[in-house]
């Protein structure tokens, strides 16, 4: 089986956090790490996938992040044309995750039933639950589903050679993880299913959450999918993803770093 390239591009980013703003449990008056906002690309010969959209500058300055770039842009770093893109993987609805798919016209969007489920159905009478929502965003995907744009996935799927879908829910009800055949082996996408590497390494859920115990049982699911090592599993905000892993190529430093090699210790 051919493997994938996986690369993750950063394009935006926020300040310092707290210990209590990364950790249930943890301390509000203690400094923890900043995050940073990727969105990943996995490519080969024949298919190319891009996982997640990420967000556009507007929500971005309403929701006081630091906006860097243009996913929809970035992408054009590996080459990449938005407009004649195929698969687009969304993780989840969130809308640093799911914004501008209008970028995209001849995508199709591949998500889990529980996702579109929950972003439309009672739970977003919740103003916690649906804050991680843009309306607008959510809206484009269910006009995508009238135009037979959305692939719906339940739980675990393979939808193709190299690339399975695990839904590993906690964060949100639909959240999935995305598990791509690399030269390494299978390294595993595990976008808010684990924010920063300390959350499932420590078993100390982020505090945006749907259900805790769903998030507790998602890390283990997300250990055995990285065949027993964290260093298979990309958590979807920690900056060290690009202190761990190398940039394809001088330019891209700070940008785009590689996920199909093996990481350095930092």
């Amino acid at each position: 089986m051919e493997p994938f390239e996986l690369f993750a591009i950063r394009y935006a980013s926020k300040p310092m956090m707290t210990f209590a703003q990364t950790s249930i449990g943890g301390d509000l008056h203690e400094d923890h790490t900043p995050i940073d906002y990727f969105i990943w690309v996995a490519k080969r010969s024949d298919r190319v996938f891009l996982i997640d959209t990420g967000m556009g500058a507007e929500t971005a300055k309403r929701r006081g992040e630091s906006y860097h770039r243009v996913p929809a842009e970035a992408i054009r770093l590996l080459d990449l044309d938005p407009g004649k893109l195929e698969d687009i993987i969304l993780t989840h609805i969130h809308y640093d995750h799911a914004g501008m798919l209008h970028l995209y016209p001849k995508a199709n969007f591949h998500v889990q039933d529980a996702e579109m489920s929950y972003a439309t159905g009672r739970c977003m009478c919740s103003p916690i639950l649906r804050r991680g929502y843009e309306v607008e965003d959510v809206l484009h995907l269910v006009r995508c589903v009238y135009c037979d744009r959305v692939e719906f996935h339940s739980e675990t799927s393979e939808i193709t050679s190299g690339i399975t879908l695990h839904r590993v829910s906690g964060h949100t009800a639909g959240q999935q993880a995305v598990r791509v055949w690399t030269k390494r082996g299978w390294v595993v996408i595990a976008s808010d299913a684990s924010h920063l590497y300390y959350n499932m390494e420590t078993r100390a859920p982020f505090p945006s959450v749907y259900r805790t115990d769903e998030m507790m049982e998602s890390f283990r699911t997300l250990f055995k999918l990285g065949e027993g090592s964290w260093d298979r599993v990309i958590p979807g905000h920690d900056p060290l993803v690009m202190a761990r892993y190398p940039a394809p190529s001088p330019e891209l430093e700070g940008i785009v770093v590689r996920l199909d090699v093996e990481p350095r210790q930092v």
